[in-house]
Parts: structure tokens; C-alpha cells; sequence
């Protein structure tokens, strides 16, 4: 078979990891020749592609961002996307695509699954919060990243008696910011799920420095709100083709808001980008390469318009309507857990 793959949205630990495991298994157990789209679905839209054989996937394994290249490029938003795009499948005599990505990139391959394109997906997503699967690649890296830039605000927190507030992914879900507040000793977490009671909010802080405890680590997805506020806080107006504004900056105000109503010293750090870059974990290598054997293998079983998917320990297909079904959010048995050490 002739086999396309591209990578859309977002860049995340773990895509050249699933990008070699398609390759590696396409082209040496099932003799498929394989083709990559440069930058998501501009890629397609424009036919540009680079080959994939096992020389151009040597060595990439442990390496962050992607070969392919990214763009958040909706195909929808083009008149003639959808013959663009059939253009490109029959001029490259293509069999099949494999999109990795998240709930947008997969969106377009649902769309072009129901117009009669044979499209299978992979759930990538760092804030982990894709429907249909248990976890996202890319998910334990910023977590680990965050963790440690927690554990290293500790030190400066506690010699400046100063409240830290880290503002860390998380659009719509707070997975980084609940897992990475707990594994590092966060006193106060807060995420997209539940407002933030400012008033609730400073009085742990308050009870902390009536113990002795002259710091705080607050952790703030970047989607959170403030029950005051009904929007999330952006840094622009603009949006993607996706809809989407760029979020951003509410650890800065928060922070401004802590200090005036306790009179506590409080400084904003925003880990942005950072949770992106660098090396995936070990852990999100091997789920990334189990997530790109099993792409492959869907190819070859017939099961296009649907999505590798990590259930419990085993690796299986679902339909790409249930993974865009909704956003999945955070366990409110998990997040109660974090509540026992707040404040």
C-alpha cells in the first residue's frame, strides 16, 4: 500500500516517536511505501510531501517537535479543500492517511473519512484531554516538565517568603496543572473544571502563613477562569482557523489579585512553550510507538474513520466520533485528592 502520515496542530513530545513506528512496521512487515505532508494539512492541501523511508526516520526517535513539520491549516475554511485534497490522494496514489493529532486535526479527518477518503487517526494532545482514549504522547513529558519547574520554584518561594503562581497548559481540561500540582507539592491548584474563588483561594494562603508556612505554590491551568470573569483570559483577540484564541496571562492576574487581597509578595511564572519542547520521556516514547503500530496495523485492517486509542493497558480502534465527542476532563475523584493538601 501507499501510505501518507502528517502531523497537525500543535508540536508534542512523542510525534517523531509515532512517525518511525508507522514507517518502520509500514516498510518492513507489511512492504507499504510511505510518504509524509510537510506542515498538517497545508501539506495536503498544497501536495507537499517528503518520503519516508527508514533512512529519513533513522535516529528521531528521541527527538521532540517533528519532521514533518505542523500548521493548525482547516481544511474546511478553503472552497475547493475538499478537492484539493482528493487531488492530492489520487496524485500520489495514495491507499490510506494516518493524522496525528488532536481534537481539531482529527475533526478534518472525520470529515474527509464521511466524503469517501480512507483516513485512520492518532490522539495527540498535551493537555490530554482527547476523547476516546485513556492517555495522550506528549502528556507525561509536560507534566514531568512542569513538575520540575514546580520543585525548583519551591526553593525561591520559600527564601523570599513569596507566593509562586505557575501557569501551565491546559485549555479546557486541567490534567497538567492537577498532576503536576500534586507530584510537586502545590498548596493550591486550580483548573478550567472549577472557577476560582479568589476569596477561597487567599484564605488558604492566609491559614498557610498563620502555621509558619511564609510560601505557596499555586498552580493555574491557563484556561481557568475567575468566577468574576466569564471569559478565559487571551493574550490576542485573534484566532486560528480553528476558532481558537491564544491563551495566556491568567497567572499574571491572579497573582496581581493574590497580592492585593493578602499583602503577600506574589510573583507569576507561565511555563508556555517549554512544556512543549525537548525530548519525550521514556514513557511517552513507547506509548507514541505503540500508538504508531497500531496506526498501521488499522491501515491494513480496513478500519479507516477510526482513531488508535489506549484503553486501560491495550491498544485498540474507536470510532473518531466518539474521541470528538467531547473534551475529557478531569477525574473529580482525582481532583478532590489534590483539595487534601491545599492550603
Amino acid at each position: 500500500m501507499r501510505v501518507g502520515i502528517l502531523t497537525g496542530g500543535g508540536d508534542c513530545p512523542g510525534l517523531n516517536a509515532v512517525i518511525r513506528a508507522a514507517v518502520r512496521k509500514g516498510t518492513m512487515v507489511y512492504n507499504d511505501n510511505m510518504i509524509g505532508f510537510l506542515e498538517g494539512w497545508r501539506g495536503v492541501l498544497e501536495n507537499n510531501t517528503q518520503v519516508l523511508d527508514l533512512d529519513a526516520i533513522a535516529g528521531i526517535v528521541h527527538r521532540g517537535g517533528t519532521i514533518l513539520r505542523t500548521s493548525r491549516t482547516n481544511v474546511a475554511k478553503y472552497p475547493d479543500g475538499l478537492d484539493r485534497v482528493k487531488a492530492t490522494f489520487k496524485a500520489n496514489n495514495l491507499d490510506a492517511l494516518i493524522a496525528i493529532g488532536g481534537d481539531d486535526t482529527l475533526g478534518v479527518a472525520l470529515k474527509l473519512h464521511k466524503a469517501g477518503l480512507k483516513v485512520v487517526g492518532v490522539p495527540k494532545t498535551i493537555d490530554n484531554d482527547l476523547g476516546g482514549t485513556d492517555f495522550c504522547f506528549g502528556f507525561d513529558t509536560a507534566v514531568n516538565i512542569a513538575t520540575e519547574a514546580i520543585d525548583r520554584l519551591h526553593t525561591t518561594a520559600e527564601a523570599h517568603n513569596r507566593v509562586m503562581v505557575v501557569e501551565v497548559m491546559g485549555r479546557d481540561a486541567g490534567w497538567i496543572a492537577t498532576y503536576s500540582g500534586i507530584a510537586g507539592g502545590a498548596d493550591v491548584i486550580l483548573v478550567p473544571e472549577y472557577e476560582i474563588d479568589l476569596e477561597n483561594v487567599c484564605d488558604m494562603l492566609k491559614r498557610r502563613a498563620a502555621r509558619g508556612k511564609f510560601f505557596s505554590i499555586v498552580v493555574v491551568a491557563e484556561g481557568a477562569k475567575m468566577a468574576a470573569q466569564s471569559d478565559q483570559v487571551t493574550t490576542s483577540a485573534k484566532v486560528d482557523e480553528f476558532g481558537h484564541v491564544r491563551l495566556g496571562g491568567i497567572g499574571t492576574r491572579l497573582s496581581e489579585e493574590i497580592e492585593k487581597r493578602t499583602g503577600f509578595e506574589t510573583r507569576a511564572v507561565i511555563l508556555g512553550h517549554i512544556q512543549r519542547g525537548g525530548s519525550p520521556t521514556a514513557f511517552d516514547r513507547v506509548l507514541a510507538t505503540r500508538y504508531g503500530i497500531q496506526a498501521i496495523d488499522m491501515v491494513h485492517n480496513g478500519e479507516f474513520g477510526q482513531m488508535a486509542s489506549l484503553q486501560g493497558q491495550k491498544l485498540t480502534a474507536v470510532p473518531l466520533e466518539q474521541a470528538l465527542g467531547k473534551n475529557r476532563k478531569v477525574d473529580p475523584d482525582l481532583y478532590k485528592l489534590s483539595e487534601v493538601f491545599s492550603g
